[in-house]
C-alpha cells in the first residue's frame, strides 16, 4: 500500500543501458522511487560494461532493476501491490532489428492497454520517439500517416490523449546514452526527437435514457431528454457556484450593460420545453421534439413524486423529431403533443411581457441553455446558452433605447475579445444564412431583428468574415396589449466564451475532464489550451440511394448522425450526388469524420459508430446502402 504522503513513483521500461534510469535517479534524489526495466535477462545486459555500472548505482541508491519484464503484460508483474505508478517512461520503442511499422505500432497499442491497468489516477506516460515516427504535427518533417507509428492512435487503444509534446532532451536524466540500433550495442540518432506525454482521458460512455422535469403553464411535465444532450442537462453552468468560463462571461456581460441602465435579473425560471401554437417562426427542421408526460403538482401522490425520472416513454423513438417515418407516431399522440426543446428563451416573450411587470428602464435579464438542430461543424452550436434582456420603452422612443443598448453591448465585450484581435460591431444588413445559423435560425414573429451583432473574425482581411453572435430588436406591440414598446437583446454566451477563450470546438465547453476548468481558476479567463493535442481522426463514406430525392432531409441525417455518433462526428460533407441514367434513381455519397475533443477515439470504435449509422438511416429514413 502506498502511504498517505508517498514519493512518486517511476516507471521505466524496456531500457537497454539503464544510463536514462540512472540519470533520472540521480536528478530527482529522494523525490522519487524509480522501477527501471529491461526486456532482456540480467545475464545478456550484463555483458555492456556500462550497463553492469548503472545497475550497480540504481540498487545502490535505492531503486529497483528488474529484468524480463515485457512492456506489454504490466500488470501481471506490478499489480496489484507494487503498481499505482505516477509515471512510465518509454525512451525509442522498437519491437529490434528490421521490424517494421505495423509490429511497431501493435507494441505501442500494447503498452498503452497494459500501462492503463498500473499507472496512477493523475498519472503521466512519457514515449520517446525518433524524428518522424509520432506522425504528429509536431514532427518536422512530418511522414505520411500510413508511414508513421501514429501514437496519438495507438494511445487511444489504451485510453489515453496527448497532453504534451516537446524536444526530448536528456538534461532531466544526465549521462544517458542511446544504445539498442537493430538490437546491438550501438547508439542511433536521438537529433529531432520528440517526448510524448500522455494522460487517461475520460471513458467514452454511451448515453442511457433519461427524463427530466420543468413546469410548464403550471403543471409539473416530465420529458425525454434526446440522448445527444443526456449530458448537458441540468448541468448549472450559470450558477454562482459555477466557475465555467460560460458564467464568467455573463457576469461581465451583465456588469458592463449594469454600467449604462439598471439590470435586475429575472427569478422567475423558464420551462426547458414549449409548446408550438404555430406562433413561432422557427423552422421544424430546426426543433428537437420531445414526448411528454403531464402531471398536475396539486393531486400527485407521493409515489408519484418519488417515481419521477422513471416514467416510460414510447421506444424506438430516438430523435423524437419523426425520423422513424411517422409509422407509429399515432400511438404516441398523447405524449407528443407538438412539445419541443426550447430553441430560444424568445419563444416565451409573450408569457413574460403578460406575466411581468417591468421597473422603468431597467433591463430584466434572464439566461439559460437553449437547443436547436443545425448541421454537425466544430462551430456551430446544438446547444447553448442563451443571454435576453428585456427593457419596456414608451412608445415612439424605442430608436434611443436599442442604438444605446448596442453600444453598450459592444463596448461592453470589445475588451474580452480584444486579446484575441477580433471585434464587435453591428449591422443592420440582412446576414449569410450560413452566418446566422451560427447563432439561432430566427426569432419568433413577434420580433423584429434591428440589429446582429456580429464578431469580425479576421480584422486585417480587407472583406473580413463574420460571426453573428446576438440580436436587437423589438416586440411586437400587438404582445403587449399597451402603448409601450418592448427592445430586446438575445446573446450566445457560448459562441463569445468560444472566441473570447480560443476554444476552436463547441463540444469542448461541455466536456467533464477536469483538465478544462483547471485552466479556468476562480472563474479568471484566458486563453484555453487543448488538453488532448492532435486528437486521431477517422474517415468514413457512405453512399446511399434515396426513393424521393426532393424529400430527403438533409437536417435529419445530421440528426441521425449526431445520435448514432454520440457527438463524436465533426465534420458531414456531401461528396457526391448521382442519378442513374435510365432508372432515375438518385445516389448520394457523404463523407463523415470521427474525432473527439476532450476523450480517446479508437478506429475500432469509429467503425462501430459508421456501422450503427448505415442500420439507422435504413430504418428512418428508408434509403438503399451502396
Amino acid at each position: 500500500m502506498r502511504s498517505l504522503n508517498p514519493r512518486k513513483c517511476f516507471l521505466l521500461v524496456g531500457e537497454g543501458n539503464f544510463s536514462f534510469s540512472a540519470g533520472l535517479c540521480d536528478a530527482w534524489g529522494d523525490e522519487t522511487h524509480i522501477v527501471a526495466t529491461c526486456y532482456e535477462s540480467e545475464d545478456v545486459v550484463s555483458r555492456q560494461e556500462l550497463a553492469k555500472t548503472n545497475i550497480r548505482y540504481l540498487r545502490n541508491r535505492g531503486a529497483e532493476v528488474h529484468f524480463c519484464v515485457d512492456c506489454v503484460k504490466l500488470k501481471e508483474r506490478f499489480w496489484p501491490a507494487e503498481g499505482d505508478f505516477d509515471r512510465i517512461y518509454f525512451n525509442f520503442p522498437h519491437c529490434g532489428r528490421k521490424a517494421g511499422v505495423k509490429k511497431n505500432k501493435e507494441l505501442l497499442a500494447g503498452f498503452f492497454c497494459s500501462c492503463a491497468e498500473v499507472l496512477a489516477e493523475k498519472g503521466e506516460v512519457h514515449v520517446a520517439l525518433c524524428r518522424g515516427q509520432g506522425g504528429t504535427p509536431a514532427d518536422q518533417p512530418r511522414r505520411e500517416w500510413h508511414n508513421s507509428w501514429q501514437v496519438v492512435a495507438m494511445a487511444a487503444e489504451g485510453g489515453f490523449i496527448l497532453n504534451d509534446v516537446h524536444p526530448f532532451s536528456t538534461r532531466d536524466a544526465g549521462g544517458y546514452k542511446c544504445t539498442g540500433y537493430r538490437s546491438q550495442d550501438k547508439s542511433f540518432c536521438v537529433e529531432g526527437a520528440l517526448n510524448h506525454i500522455f494522460i487517461q482521458s475520460l471513458p467514452l460512455l454511451l448515453p442511457r435514457p433519461l427524463s427530466s422535469q420543468t413546469e410548464l403553464e403550471g403543471k409539473l411535465v416530465s420529458f425525454r431528454v434526446p440522448e445527444i444532450f443526456q449530458d448537458k442537462i441540468n448541468r448549472a453552468f450559470l450558477d454562482v457556484s459555477s466557475a465555467h468560463p460560460v458564467r464568467t462571461v455573463n457576469e461581465k456581460l451583465l456588469e458592463g450593460l449594469g454600467k449604462s441602465f439598471p439590470i435586475l435579473k429575472a427569478n422567475c425560471p423558464l420551462p426547458l420545453v414549449f409548446q408550438d401554437s404555430g406562433n413561432s417562426s422557427f423552422p421544424p427542421d430546426a426543433l428537437w421534439m420531445v414526448p411528454v408526460a403531464e402531471r398536475n403538482p396539486d393531486t400527485e401522490s407521493v409515489a408519484e413524486k418519488n417515481m419521477r425520472g422513471t416514467e416510460t416513454f414510447p421506444s424506438g423513438f430516438p430523435y423524437w423529431d419523426g425520423t422513424d417515418g411517422g409509422s407509429s407516431l399515432k400511438n404516441r399522440d398523447r405524449f407528443l403533443r407538438q412539445f419541443y426543446l426550447r430553441p430560444s428563451l424568445l419563444v416565451f416573450l409573450p408569457t413574460i411581457v403578460q406575466q411581468t411587470e417591468f421597473p422603468p428602464e431597467t433591463f430584466l435579464a434572464f439566461s439559460g441553455p437553449v437547443f436547436r438542430k443545425c448541421k454537425i461543424s466544430p462551430c456551430t452550436l446544438p446547444v447553448f446558452h442563451e443571454a435576453l434582456f428585456i427593457c419596456a420603452v414608451n412608445k415612439g422612443s424605442e430608436d434611443a433605447p436599442v442604438q444605446f443598448l448596442v453600444e453598450s453591448l459592444t463596448g461592453t465585450l470589445n475588451p474580452l475579445l480584444k486579446a484575441l484581435g477580433f471585434q464587435l460591431g453591428c449591422t443592420t444588413d440582412e446576414p449569410d444564412p450560413a452566418e446566422l445559423s451560427a447563432f439561432v435560425s430566427s426569432e419568433p414573429q413577434l420580433c423584429k431583428r434591428k440589429y446582429l451583432i456580429a464578431l469580425k473574425l479576421d480584422a486585417s482581411d480587407p472583406e473580413p468574415k463574420s460571426c453573428c453572435v446576438g440580436t436587437v430588436g423589438l416586440v411586437s406591440r400587438r404582445l403587449t396589449g399597451t402603448d409601450r414598446e418592448m427592445v430586446y437583446a438575445s446573446l450566445n454566451l457560448d459562441l463569445l466564451t468560444m472566441h473570447v477563450c480560443g476554444i476552436c470546438d463547441w463540444r469542448m465547453l461541455w466536456t467533464s475532464d477536469e483538465c478544462f476548468l483547471h485552466q479556468f481558476p476562480g472563474g479568471k479567463l484566458g486563453c484555453f489550451k487543448s488538453f488532448s493535442l492532435y486528437p486521431p481522426s477517422y474517415v468514413h463514406d457512405l453512399s446511399f440511394w434515396v426513393p424521393e430525392p426532393e424529400r430527403f432531409n438533409e437536417a435529419q441525417l445530421h440528426a441521425i448522425i449526431r445520435h448514432t455518433s454520440c457527438e463524436l462526428a465533426v465534420s458531414v460533407q456531401l461528396l457526391d450526388r448521382f442519378q442513374h441514367p435510365e432508372t432515375a434513381q438518385t445516389s448520394l455519397c457523404y463523407r463523415i469524420t470521427y474525432q473527439s475533443c476532450d476523450k480517446a477515439l479508437t478506429g475500432k470504435q469509429a467503425a462501430a459508430m459508421q456501422l450503427k449509422l448505415r442500420e439507422e438511416m435504413v430504418r428512418s429514413l428508408h434509403v438503399t446502402l451502396r
